[in-house]
């Protein structure tokens, strides 16, 4: 992995450090950020839940507008905005007591992330023409080492307060801010701007990529089961809260140890299309130990021992390990596909868009699968489970269809062997 990274031109490998600090810095404060909202501010938790998801709404919601503006005026401006937006937002949370101040502050952190991420993402593929797909490897294992230790932070800060968390989220936001000021070259857009109705017709017109996007939507769709459906089952059949814990330390040190493996296997083998189809079918595969188990092994007892707990959660650890594998063999040739329909010039649009879809069938599955497992019985949680793999498969076939004719070694996609 050191190896790719010294291939990295300056500005890739800042912006590949810089999201460590994003990670570190959002996740010390956000899985906290619930139980503040409901046990230190007193909100109902209807109200906790309508912020959480206005925090998305906000975030997602201006993806597509925030990916036009880094085609029309270049990724670093929005970069730097968003880091220093976000400045400003934990700030605000760490010093306002006031509901409506902290909800403002909240908001303000979905804005800020709208901003930095399809920036920050944009100007990384355009430093890394002929090497994206190990580019993003690389990006997203400094990321998952920041989501790995930003909750184990947090934790510790809450010995003191929350509002420490938030203040010392703002710190490293701020000196995130003050380096890309200083050390990130200000690239500019890529050519000769196209008029904004004119790309959005482009992007929004061409029926092949709109195919693509909304099958490739099925990854974040399926990704944000990882915060329902498999810890839900996961304290079912072991009722410990802890199991949850365990998982996501799978999923992290998983990301971190095989993405930039995973991702130079896939480049040997397989074009961007197949790697993105292969990891969809096998994230949708993942479900099918949970639909196997949920209707043969029961919740767990109050008087169930440690070992006969973790004997119940061997198809969720299964799960949960063939899940993230399929996940490593999809993220970094998301950008390679974009690219590959609509070239740079419209690079941030197309991902604005992307981003936006995903959002919204994030949401519809997520609505699906959060009924099905509340039904009564397994019938309701083997029919989420089925509806799950059922996702991954149509996704994977989408791509698989809509991204043929991108060349298996375009390039966009060069593996080139380094040393680690």
């Amino acid at each position: 992995m050191l190896g790719e990274l010294r291939a990295m031109s300056p500005a890739a490998r800042l912006l590949v450090v810089n999201q460590t600090g994003v990670n570190l810095g959002f996740y010390m404060v956000l899985p906290f950020l619930a139980s503040y909202l409901l046990d230190d501010l007193g909100m109902a938790a209807a109200t906790v839940g309508l912020v959480l998801g206005a925090r998305a709404l906000s975030q997602q919601g201006l993806f597509l507008p925030s990916g036009i503006a880094v085609d029309r005026f270049g990724p670093w401006y929005s970069i730097v905005a968003g880091c220093a937006l976000r400045v400003v937002a934990f700030a605000g949370l760490g010093l306002a007591d006031d509901p409506v101040i902290v909800v403002a502050a909240v908001l303000l952190i979905g804005v800020a992330g709208a901003l930095f991420n399809p920036a920050a993402r944009t100007y990384l593929a355009l430093e890394s023409p002929d090497r994206r797909a190990e580019a993003f490897a690389v990006f997203e294992v400094f990321g998952n080492i920041g989501a790995l230790l930003g909750p184990v932070l947090g934790a510790l800060l809450l010995l003191a307060d929350f509002q420490t968390s938030c203040l010392l989220a703002a710190l490293v936001f701020a000196v995130l801010t003050i380096a890309q000021v200083l050390v990130l070259p200000r690239a500019g857009r890529t050519g000769e701007p196209t008029p904004v109705l004119v790309g959005l017709r482009e992007v929004l017109a061409d029926r092949r990529f709109g195919l693509l996007v909304v099958a490739m939507s099925a990854y974040l769709a399926l990704f944000n089961q990882l915060y329902l459906t498999i810890p839900v089952e996961a304290r079912r059949v072991t009722g410990n809260g802890g199991s949850i814990a365990v998982l996501f330390l799978v999923f992290s040190v998983l990301g971190i140890a095989l993405q930039v493996r995973i991702t130079r296997w896939c480049g040997r083998r397989w074009s961007p299309g197949t790697s993105v189809a292969v990891g969809l079918a096998t994230m949708g595969v993942s479900f099918l130990p949970l639909l196997v188990s949920t209707a043969l092994v029961p919740a767990a007892s109050s008087d169930s021992t440690i070992v006969h707990a973790s004997v119940q959660a061997i198809p969720v650890v299964l799960a949960t390990i063939v899940f993230t594998v399929g996940g490593l063999m999809v993220v970094p040739y998301v950008v390679v596909l974009l690219s590959s329909r609509k070239g740079d010039r419209l690079l941030g649009t197309a991902y604005g868009w992307y981003y936006l879809v995903a959002a919204v069938a994030t949401m519809i599955v997520a609505w699906l699968s959060g009924a099905l497992i509340g039904v009564e019985g397994s019938l309701g949680r083997s029919l989420s489970f089925a509806m799950l793999l059922a996702v991954g498969l149509a996704g994977s076939a989408g791509v698989y269809v809509s991204s043929r004719g991108v060349p298996p070694r375009s390039p966009n996609h060069q593996t080139v062997d380094v040393p680690t």
